[in-house]
C-alpha cells in the first residue's frame, strides 16, 4: 500500500486571500487531482506490464492433448481437449542464428516411442509445431489406448535429439474454454464419438490471441474462440456457419479442421478449412463473443478428404497457401486476388472442384503434419515404407 501525503505550499500565507475557505477548496481540488494523476499513473504502470501476466509455477496434468502452437519468448500453447482448456508454458528456448534447414530425423514414431519406454504401435503423434526462432520442434503424442493412454509433448532438434517437455513445476497459464461440449459418448457405431474431444481442433497465436477452433455447446457448434493473451478469464467463443459445397447445404456443427490468419486488402481474415473441403474466409474483426458469422466459402477442394495442416508462406515476391490433406495430397494454392472470388452457394457435385484453383505438389507424398521452419524450408511429418514416419525440412515449392 502507498500512502501520499501533500502539504499545502509555503507561499498560500502570502498570498493574503480575503477568503480563506476559498482557498482551502482550491487546495484540496488540487491535492485531489494530483493524488488522482499519481494513482492513475501507477495503475498505468501495473497494467501494462506484462510481468503481471497470470503464470503460476506448478504441475501441469494433462487429460489429454490436442494441437500445439507456439508463441513469443519462447511460449508454447497446449490443447487439453477432454479439459477443455489451452495451457500455455513457458520454454527454455533460446533463439539461435544459425537456421540451417538441415532438420531430417528417420522413423521418428520409433524413436519417439522409445524415449517414452513405449512399442512404436502404442505411439500416435497428434500435431506438430516449431518454434522458428530456436528451430526447435515440438510434437503432441498420445502413449497407450483407451482408458490407460497418457498426453505428453516432446522436443526435436535438427541434430535429431529428442526429450519429452518436462510438466512438473514449469511457470504456465491456462485459459478455460466457456460452454465446450459435455463430456459424454453420443451416437451409435461408426458415428459414436465423443463430441468433448473436438472442442479444440486447431489452435494458433495471432496478433497477441490464442485463436481457438473446435465445437461448443451452442447452437451453431462450430466455434472459433479469440483468448488475449496472456490469458484472462474464460472465453465464449463465436458461432460460424458455412456453405458446405459438397454436401450442397449450409452448416454449423462441423468443426473446423485446421486454419491459418491470413491478411486481406490490408484486413485480417481467418481461412478455415473443413471436412470434404470447403475452403473458407472468415473476418477476424467479426469474432466476437456469444455472436455468429457467416463464413464465405471461396473453394470447394474435394470430398472424402480431410485438411491435416495449413501453412502460408512467400516465395519470389509471391504468397502461397499450403494444404496436406488426408487424400488429396499436398494443395499448392496461390493467395493473389483472393478477395476477388465469388461464395459459393450451390452444390458442387460429383466430388468435384470449385472456386480458388490449385495445383498438387507431386513430390510432397504422405505429408500428415505441416509447419513453417524459415523463410526456405518447411517441416513435415511424413510417412515412408511401412508405418514409418520422418520428420524432415523440405524445401518450400
Amino acid at each position: 500500500m502507498i500512502t501520499v501525503g501533500l502539504q499545502f505550499p509555503w507561499f498560500l500565507p502570502m498570498l493574503s486571500p480575503k477568503n480563506s475557505l476559498y482557498w482551502t477548496s482550491v487546495m484540496k481540488t488540487i491535492q485531489r487531482s494530483i493524488v488522482g494523476l499519481f494513482a492513475a499513473s501507477l495503475a498505468t504502470i501495473f497494467v501494462s506490464t506484462t510481468d503481471a501476466a497470470p503464470y503460476q509455477k506448478g504441475d501441469v496434468k494433462l487429460q489429454s492433448i490436442g494441437p500445439l502452437a507456439t508463441g513469443p519468448d519462447g511460449v508454447l500453447f497446449i490443447s487439453d481437449p477432454k479439459a477443455a482448456c489451452i495451457i500455455a508454458i513457458k520454454t527454455a528456448a533460446k533463439p539461435t542464428d544459425n537456421p540451417s534447414g538441415n532438420f531430417k530425423v528417420e522413423g521418428l514414431n520409433a524413436k519417439v516411442a522409445a524415449v517414452l519406454g513405449a512399442s512404436v504401435d502404442q505411439v500416435r503423434i497428434i500435431d506438430l509445431a516449431v518454434d522458428t526462432s530456436s528451430q526447435l520442434a515440438y510434437l503432441s503424442v498420445i502413449r497407450g489406448q483407451g482408458a490407460n493412454a497418457n498426453a505428453a509433448v516432446v522436443s526435436v532438434r535438427p541434430s535429431g535429439k529428442i526429450h519429452v517437455l518436462s510438466l512438473k513445476n514449469v511457470q504456465h497459464a491456462v485459459a478455460k474454454l466457456s460452454n465446450a461440449p459435455a463430456d459424454q459418448e453420443i451416437g451409435t457405431g461408426r458415428r459414436r464419438r465423443n463430441q468433448r474431444m473436438e472442442s479444440i481442433t486447431d489452435i494458433a497465436f495471432v496478433k497477441g490471441k490464442v485463436i481457438v477452433a473446435g465445437l461448443s455447446n451452442e447452437e451453431f457448434s462450430s466455434t472459433l474462440r479469440t483468448i488475449p493473451f496472456p490469458f484472462e478469464g474464460s472465453q465464449k467463443g463465436t458461432g460460424v456457419r458455412i456453405f458446405h459445397g459438397a454436401h450442397g447445404r449450409y452448416e454449423t456443427s462441423s468443426p473446423v479442421r485446421t486454419f491459418v490468419s491470413y491478411d486481406i486488402a490490408g484486413d485480417p481474415y481467418i481461412l478455415a478449412a473443413y471436412t470434404c473441403t470447403p475452403l473458407v474466409k472468415i473476418p477476424m474483426m467479426e469474432l466476437k463473443p456469444g455472436s455468429n458469422v457467416v463464413g464465405e466459402t471461396i473453394a470447394e477442394l474435394g470430398n472424402r478428404n480431410r485438411p491435416l495442416d495449413m501453412i502460408v508462406y512467400k516465395k519470389n515476391g509471391k504468397e502461397y497457401l499450403l494444404m496436406a490433406n488426408s487424400s488429396r495430397g499436398v494443395m499448392k494454392i496461390t493467395m493473389e486476388k483472393l478477395g476477388n472470388y465469388k461464395g459459393i452457394t450451390e452444390k458442387v457435385s460429383g466430388g468435384g472442384t470449385k472456386g480458388l484453383p490449385y495445383e498438387t505438389v507431386s513430390d510432397w507424398t504422405k505429408v500428415y503434419q505441416l509447419a513453417e521452419l524459415d523463410g526456405q524450408h518447411a517441416l513435415v511429418v511424413r510417412g515412408t515404407e511401412g508405418d514409418s514416419l520422418n520428420l524432415e525440412a523440405v524445401r518450400l515449392p
